[in-house]
């Protein structure tokens, strides 16, 4: 699930909004509302790791997943709304890469 020009707008609105209010941590339904998205998003990244197009061996495969079920666990942890925006920025910019059929320099998420 990508999200679309215009939601991405939204979504980093409301980021802005709440900073704007002096709130820069995240409520439950802020929470709630990127749940589905992220979790969207870590099986496309999984999904993609196993694509033939990319130059992995099954070793580097696997430790490629348990990198990024790592740093997604690491990140369920967060609760700064701009560090929650960074982080699905960093996994839709991965995703992109590793659909081109490319592994990213840097950490993977």
């Amino acid at each position: 699930m990508m999200l679309s020009p215009m939601g991405l707008f939204h979504s980093m609105m409301n980021v802005e909004l709440m900073a704007a209010k002096g709130v820069i941590w995240a409520t439950a339904e802020d929470l709630s509302r990127n749940r589905g998205r992220v979790l969207s998003l870590y099986r496309q990244v999984l999904r993609s790791l196993n694509s033939p197009d990319l130059p992995l061996t099954w070793a580097a495969r696997l430790s490629k997943k348990a990198e990024a079920r790592s740093i997604f666990l690491v990140a369920s942890e967060e609760r700064s709304l701009h560090n929650i925006a960074d982080l699905i920025d960093v996994a839709e910019y991965s995703l992109s890469v590793l659909s081109k059929g490319q592994i990213p320099k840097l950490p993977l998420i």
